[in-house]
């Protein structure tokens, strides 16, 4: 007990009692009330603990905190506390609307009944705790005020218990949450220096407070994205809650990242179900809660965006050797020469072409061959639609026109090819997933690619994108940034995921306004940065006049421009099988 903080307690609760690293008192801040019953304050002086410092009031005669909280409340100078933190502006000067609801939620609050406290009594909470929070109840949703640094409360937020997703905000709509977004953010100032508990969700909050422990919360997981990591400065360690799901495991881990090593996130055991949550956990446990989430905090480890060196050494030797294995050999374009030269469909390829040159034709073809052997393709198309992608498939593979796809008007020969077909595009359709959303995002693209793994229970996927240039945005003033985040992205999916990229690009124009000038990284339209972020860059140049020659034979040339591992150059000539959407690859004579 020779620490400064353990010292500190002692001088000013000098009545005190240590026993087992805990000290006891009388509390000086029940003393101040006239009537009512008086508590024991009860400090947590053990310096191996993360919680080393934290106090609290038995009866919760006022909030818990760590020692600067304590001094506030005692009136000590705030020199005086060993390891002092300035406290972050972020939280001091926030501009809160003019008028509050203070008054409306002393109602809400007053009118919380038996029913509503029966709903909390499953997960063992306590009205003492609703009323700290003051947790209320209009008539048919739960209120939960959202106090803020100054005291007052200017929204709340009303949710049906039996029904989450149906909440409305009440008070100030425009002001919501509050500038942070963060239930019980006034716990934030009374955990300087030391730990705070955040979790998503208010009741899973409320799980937590019950246990003695303080905390805050965000009601849905896409506050992290937004949240200012400054508000946390003042924490040494700050727990993350997130439900178990995917998206807020990963929006989590990306604050994590943002906030800095002091974040430890509470993970969920494999065997919980989906959208599990703290609250849910406390119903199950019921008496063991206790004990079960103890276990969680003991097990969380500081947050690092490196992977562990064993995990690392594992992860090498398993790539090496699942390189030579049949899905890796697997991903490959079905073009020889394309597939000599870059090795094979892996990270991300780009695919530069000018309009109507075939773009699309070529990666329908790569992308259902690839699926044909097997291999799980998300297409996300922006360009043809899924039926016609279907129809120039099903065109090439039973070599009949996609105008007389029809059974009944087939020659004997036809009608065999058109069964046999049938056969191998069902099969084909197993690993080929068409996606036409165009408001797909990153996350999204990481689910599509979980659930095509799940369903063909295979470890590689192919993504296919057609077209870079009509991924969204937020608007066109910011497509060229917006192209760059999406390659970042990519990137960032490649490595995670184990995915392989074909993504179809724009060109710029050449002089002239013309597309056929000699290939280059410049010529792609759009990004600086697909030089720097394409394992291989390609352009499909024809040597037909695309935009005036109709009828004549269609011959396309494969430059690689650019590669991490492989010389630029040409590839090969690829010939139009015209009228069956296809191409047929031939050894280049000459560039021109």
């Amino acid at each position: 007990m020779k620490s400064p903080i353990a010292q500190f307690y002692q001088e000013h609760l000098p009545d005190g009692v240590i026993r087992n690293s805990i000290l006891t008192a009388e509390c000086p801040f029940c003393k101040r009330e006239p009537t009512g019953k008086k508590g024991k304050i009860i400090v947590f002086l053990n310096p191996t603990s993360l919680f080393f410092g934290y106090f609290r009031c038995s009866v919760a005669c006022v909030e818990g905190g760590f020692p600067q909280w304590f001094a506030e409340l005692a009136g000590i100078d705030s020199s005086l506390v060993p390891g002092h933190i300035e406290e972050e502006p972020v939280l001091q000067d926030l501009v809160n609307p003019p008028g509050n609801i203070n008054a409306e939620i002393d109602d809400f609050s007053n009118k919380l009944e038996q029913e509503q406290l029966g709903y909390f009594d499953d997960a063992n909470l306590g009205a003492s705790t609703l009323q700290q929070l003051k947790i209320g109840y209009n008539g048919r949703y739960l209120v939960y005020p959202y106090f803020q640094m100054d005291g007052n409360v200017y929204s709340a937020r009303c949710v049906n218990p039996r029904k989450h997703e149906d909440y409305f905000w009440y008070g100030d709509t425009s002001f919501a949450a509050g500038p942070t977004g963060l239930f019980n953010v006034e716990e934030i100032r009374r955990c300087a220096g030391g730990a705070l508990f955040l979790c998503e969700g208010e009741e899973n909050l409320l799980t937590v407070k019950q246990l003695g422990f303080p905390g805050s919360a965000y009601f849905e997981n896409t506050i992290l994205e937004n949240i200012d990591p400054q508000i946390f400065a003042a924490l040494k360690t700050l727990f993350i809650v997130p439900r178990n799901t995917v998206e807020s495991m990963t929006a989590a881990r990306l604050a994590a990242s943002k906030i800095g090593f002091k974040v430890r996130i509470l993970k969920w055991d494999l065997h919980c179900p989906r959208d599990y949550t703290i609250f849910q956990f406390a119903i199950d446990s019921s008496t063991d809660f206790a004990k079960n989430f103890g276990e969680m905090i003991v097990a969380s480890k500081p947050f690092s965006p490196f992977a562990a060196p064993k995990k690392e050494f594992r992860r090498f030797f398993t790539t090496l050797a699942e390189s030579s294995g049949e899905e890796y050999s697997a991903l490959i374009s079905g073009f020889d020469l394309l597939d000599d030269r870059i090795n094979g469909i892996h990270g991300i390829n780009i695919l530069g072409g000018g309009p109507k040159v075939g773009k699309s034709c070529f990666m329908i073809q790569m992308a259902t061959e690839m699926a044909a052997r097997r291999v799980p393709v998300l297409y996300y198309d922006f360009e043809n639609g899924r039926q016609r992608i279907y129809q120039r498939t099903f065109s090439r593979m039973s070599r009949i026109e996609t105008s007389r796809l029809q059974p009944g008007h087939l020659a004997a020969g036809e009608k065999e090819r058109y069964s046999e077909a049938s056969r191998k595009f069902e099969k084909l359709l197993g690993y080929f997933r068409v996606i036409n959303d165009r408001k797909v995002s990153p996350e999204l693209m990481r689910r599509h690619i979980d659930f095509l793994r799940h369903e063909t229970r295979n470890d590689y996927t192919v993504v296919v994108i057609d077209s870079l240039h009509k991924l969204p945005f937020k608007d066109l003033s910011e497509m060229r940034s917006g192209i760059d985040s999406w390659l970042r992205q990519m990137e960032s999916i490649r490595d995670e995921l184990n995915v392989s990229f074909l993504v179809a690009s724009e060109l710029s124009r050449g002089t002239g306004g013309s597309y056929d000038e000699e290939p280059h990284m410049g010529v792609f339209k759009g990004s600086g940065d697909i030089e720097y972020s394409a394992d291989n860059a390609m352009v499909l140049l024809p040597k037909w006049n695309h935009m005036k020659d109709e009828m004549m034979e269609r011959v396309n040339m494969l430059w690689l421009v650019g590669s991490r591992e492989h010389s630029p150059g040409l590839i090969g000539n690829y010939v139009l099988d015209y009228p069956y959407w296809g191409f047929r690859e031939e050894a280049p004579l000459s560039p021109r």
